[in-house]
């Protein structure tokens, strides 16, 4: 087997491994809590900067929280899974 054929099949085991591991946290339903990306009145659950008791409560956009699939936060623009 040549260099060129083992980064090959290297690369496809990593980019499987990857896919696979991503699989599992969408099957298996792993949601986290994602910052800054709330409408007003639109929020999943209450934060420290909003300053109320719960879901749909707060009144400017970004207050609270909304709970999405792990990983979709870090790829929303304002988006945090830490409060701010």
């Amino acid at each position: 087997m040549t260099i060129r054929n083992s980064l090959v099949i290297g690369a496809a085991l990593a980019a499987f491994t990857m896919a696979a591991a991503q699989a599992d946290d969408t099957a298996t339903g792993a949601k986290e809590k994602c910052y800054g990306i709330a409408k007003a009145g639109k929020n999943d659950c209450a934060s420290k900067m909003s300053g109320n008791a719960c879901a749909g409560q707060t009144t400017k956009d970004g207050q609270g929280f909304l709970i999405v699939p792990k990983g979709l936060c870090d790829k929303l623009v304002g988006g945090s899974t830490q409060e701010k």
